[in-house]
């Protein structure tokens, strides 16, 4: 056989292993809505950008194209990106042996060079009759997302099932983005739930990734999923070295707004966030998820920021989580942080007891003390007692704390403050309400805040942007030391 006829041979296989568990099974993965394997990828992928790496992998006791997961590296907009894909035409995308190396060796390369890894998940768990083998695969997947977590941004797009051991490894993902076609998160599925209590599993709605926090993003299908990871992708830096990438942007550093003039009007804090963003475009994470609190980035001036945002509402154990989450990652990966407050305290009820609410405030409390990156807070409204100490405030490092001229701050909410320090006039018939707006003008009032140097600045909201930006720039080049440790040992 001449050269020719090998690479003749060499393109067949490749077309046969592109092919996955056969036409058959492709085309019905295709009538069914969803995208193959590698369609997914060339979707996420600039045009031709993608390099395959060990597509001729198989299993070792039976051929299994690409061993059922294709694994390699593109570009998203020019820059680098690592992906693996579960194709799940091939023993149901299920984990084996060498399936679990191709993606540790993908992690491992994505760590050597910086740039994200994008995990593609459409699984039914492990390959139960490879036994201890993929067992052990499924560890050795789950060590290498945590050894690349704070290195690299890691990044899961569940398609369909995401089970067992999978759904873990989703978790440690710093960013899920989940189909509602037929994506599933879930550690025990019905099928297991049903064999296991013998009792019939409840209907798919139980796993809702939204309901329970696991999902950050939602997508009504494929492509619409891989659009997002796009979108988020370009917001995000490659590694913990680095910044992410400056966009050119048209919009006015100085842009005043007039929807905030009245900012005491604006109900919903995400409208306050898009007014101050670079073209009014606030791109939100885990939207709905504990949403007493709104997070996700914007463009100042072309860079990048974090936005963690109450929304009035009293903090809740999932909402403080989610927050600490998403400071964490900002810090990880060189994010500033920007913040606006509006909460009167933390939800009062016994079911958020019973669940933590008191750890889930520490680790809060944890996430912004420990950020290092520039922080520049908000208050627009209320700023009472502990659930604002711990969200941002100077005492836990904001380097810049500005507030609208009719915000509040204070160690109790009116109604608390009022029974506790004017308790001898309320018993002498003066009126609550009368004595509330006496406490906000005396004890809230903003501006004794400022005196104590608690709040730096006292601004027009109409200028937020141009504040916000201006304090940014200024905190461009912020550099903090402190005394080495291993890490923090926060209460998770």
């Amino acid at each position: 056989m001449n050269s020719i006829e090998k690479v003749s041979e060499l393109m067949s296989k490749k077309a046969e292993i592109a092919l996955g568990g056969g036409k058959e099974k492709l085309e019905k993965q295709k009538q069914g809505g969803l995208m193959t394997s590698r369609e997914r990828i060339a979707a996420l992928l600039d045009e031709g950008s993608f390099v395959e790496i060990g597509a001729f992998v198989s299993a070792r006791a039976e051929e299994t194209a690409a061993d059922g997961v294709s694994t390699g590296y593109g570009t998203v907009d020019g820059r680098l990106v690592y992906v693996y894909s579960q194709d799940n035409t091939v023993c149901g995308g299920a984990m084996g042996e060498n399936y679990g190396k191709k993606i540790v060796n993908i992690f491992e390369m994505a760590m050597k060079m910086g740039a994200p890894v994008v995990g593609m998940l459409d699984s039914d768990g492990v390959r139960l009759k490879e036994g201890v083998y993929a067992q052990s695969a499924m560890g050795a997947v789950l060590s290498a997302a945590a050894k690349a977590s704070g290195i690299i941004p890691n990044i899961s797009i569940v398609f369909g099932n995401c089970a067992g051991g999978s759904a873990i490894g989703a978790a440690m993902s710093d960013f899920v983005i989940v189909s509602e076609k037929k994506g599933r998160v879930f550690v025990n599925g019905p099928s297991v739930i049903e064999a296991t209590t013998g009792k019939k599993a409840l209907s798919d709605a139980s796993y809702s990734a939204s309901v329970s926090g696991a999902a950050h993003l939602t997508g009504e299908d494929d492509a619409q999923c891989i659009e997002l990871a796009r979108l988020l992708i370009s917001y995000i830096p490659s590694n913990n070295l680095c910044d992410a990438f400056d966009l050119e942007t048209a919009d006015d550093v100085n842009r005043t707004s007039e929807t905030l003039q009245n900012a005491d009007a604006v109900e919903d804090v995400r409208i306050i966030i898009s007014e101050i963003a670079d073209d009014k475009a606030f791109f939100e994470i885990h939207k709905d998820y504990a949403d007493e609190v709104s997070v996700g980035f914007v463009r100042l001036n072309g860079a990048s920021v974090g936005v963690a945002a109450t929304n009035g509402k009293p903090l809740g154990g999932c909402a403080m989580e989610k927050t600490a989450r998403f400071v964490r990652f900002c810090d990880c990966f060189n994010i500033p942080v920007l913040t606006f407050t509006n909460t009167d305290g933390f939800a009062v009820n016994a079911d958020e007891e019973k669940y933590g609410l008191a750890r889930k405030g520490a680790e809060l409390s944890y996430a912004f003390t420990g950020a290092t990156v520039p922080k520049v807070n908000v208050i627009v409204s209320k700023a009472y007692g502990t659930a604002y100490t711990i969200f941002n405030s100077k005492q836990t490092g904001a380097d810049i704390v500005m507030a609208y001229p009719f915000a509040q701050a204070a160690p109790l909410d009116p109604a608390a403050g009022v029974g506790m320090l004017y308790s001898d006039r309320l018993k002498n018939g003066e009126s609550r309400d009368a004595l509330m707006t006496e406490y906000v003008e005396k004890e809230a009032n903003i501006y004794s805040a400022a005196k104590a140097g608690y709040v730096d600045d006292i601004i027009d909201p109409a200028q937020t942007r141009q504040r916000v930006i201006a304090a940014f720039e200024m905190l461009a080049g912020k550099r903090v030391s402190s005394i080495p440790r291993k890490h923090d040992n926060m209460p998770l």
